[in-house]
């Protein structure tokens, strides 16, 4: 007869790390914070969400099939997370689900709870264990509490043993905090080298020179697939770029979607711009980076731009291009207009900016025709020689 339980899922689950840590090289620091366990959720979950199709394979419990899910983990329903697996090695679970003791039974010995419970292969999972093998599996929570308990008999019985062990302690956090510290700011240091971070600090007059709104105009249109009247189209986009502790942030108003992003002066007049689309989460979606030389004396600043043409699904592709940079000014707020009669109206996103003088600029964002444009060197530097696809032979560009 086979333990069940708490004791049964927390020996089960040790064994899992013990597995994982030892075939990965990677160490799972067992705490409270879930996302310690997570890797080894991923791994077991793709054992958990093919357990509808192996009972009699695996020989464990039938599980009914939940049918075509167009999800990803952790959203799947047999899906092992690593706050489950951490509350579970913590013994607050006392029921764990089927499938997770399933899974961690396939994973540490390649069959089911059913066969195995036929033949087992680990007396330490049997009912009638000795004590030592009971210890081996209590709960992370169980063994600080003993630990805990024991402290507080060692140091009631011998009171000069509890300020030598506070101060033992206290020794102890503090050559950890300063271990901590020096190791953290060597990896700083590491990341600032390896990823050039900050590489030029940024004088008053760079600042100055970089920091506001900024017109964008940009070609991006013209490799469209979707849109059959692409030929010479270009969009306009509004910058607002802020200073920040060294680096600059800024958010790039486009006419369908926004970017969020980092700027940082290289070296002297040359500043690197790294962006991606705005989310409402964490996830990358097609970063660009762009390279400009911040030369004050000229009107217009041309910038070559690794970028995307922003087009739908996988017709979304990488792209060389050149944009041109115009500053519009300095300070004052500003507003993207949505939703309302007006952007109905004009087809277009309205982005109003709110100058220090309390005056108000309005820009309408659309994808227009390149011809349209008032300014001649505009229409020749965003033609469709503007562009470098990225694959030869490429015919995306249409030429007249």
């Amino acid at each position: 007869m086979l333990k069940k339980g708490k004791q049964e899922i927390i020996y089960l689950l040790d064994q899992c790390v013990h597995r994982y840590e030892r075939e990965t090289g990677h160490v799972l620091v067992r705490n409270t914070n879930r996302k310690n366990y997570e890797p080894l959720a991923i791994v077991l979950s793709e054992i958990s969400n093919s357990l509808p199709f192996t009972a009699e394979q695996l020989g464990h419990a039938p599980y009914p099939d939940p049918g075509p899910e167009k999800k990803e983990y952790p959203f799947r329903k047999y899906d092992i997370t690593g706050g489950q697996i951490r509350d579970a090695l913590m013994g607050l679970v006392a029921s764990p689900r089927a499938f997770l003791v399933d899974t961690c039974y396939i994973y540490v010995y390649g069959k089911g709870r059913l066969a195995f419970e036929q033949e087992p292969a680990d007396p330490a999972l049997l009912a009638e264990t000795d004590e030592k093998i009971a210890e081996d599996s209590l709960s992370l929570l169980h063994e600080n509490q003993q630990l805990r308990q024991a402290l507080m008999n060692s140091t009631a019985t011998h009171p000069a043993k509890k300020w030598w062990l506070i101060s033992f302690l206290l020794l102890g956090v503090a050559i950890y905090l300063g271990a901590t510290l020096y190791f953290t700011e060597k990896k700083l240091q590491n990341w600032r080298h390896d990823f050039q971070l900050l590489p030029h600090a940024v004088s008053s007059v760079e600042r100055a020179a970089l920091e506001g709104v900024w017109l964008c105009y940009t070609g991006s249109p013209q490799a469209r697939i979707s849109d059959p009247d692409r030929y010479h189209k270009v969009v306009l986009n509004i910058l607002d770029i802020r200073y920040r502790d060294g680096y600059f942030v800024f958010t790039r108003y486009g006419a369908s979607f926004n970017h969020t992003g980092f700027a940082q002066f290289e070296a002297p007049g040359v500043v690197s711009l790294h962006s991606r689309i705005d989310t409402n989460d964490s996830i990358v979606l097609s970063p660009r980076h762009s390279l400009l030389e911040l030369d004050t004396s000229r009107p217009q600043l041309n910038a070559i731009s690794a970028s995307w043409n922003f087009d739908v699904g996988k017709q979304n592709r990488i792209i060389g291009i050149r944009e041109v940079f115009v500053k519009a000014g300095s300070g004052g707020q500003i507003q993207e207009l949505l939703n309302s009669v007006e952007n109905a109206a004009c087809k277009c996103k309205i982005i109003r900016w709110k100058k220090e003088d309390g005056s108000m600029q309005e820009f309408r964002l659309r994808n227009t025709l390149l011809d349209t444009l008032p300014d001649p060197q505009l229409r020749d530097l965003l033609d469709e020689h503007s562009i470098l696809l990225k694959d030869i032979g490429d015919s995306v560009l249409l030429k007249k």
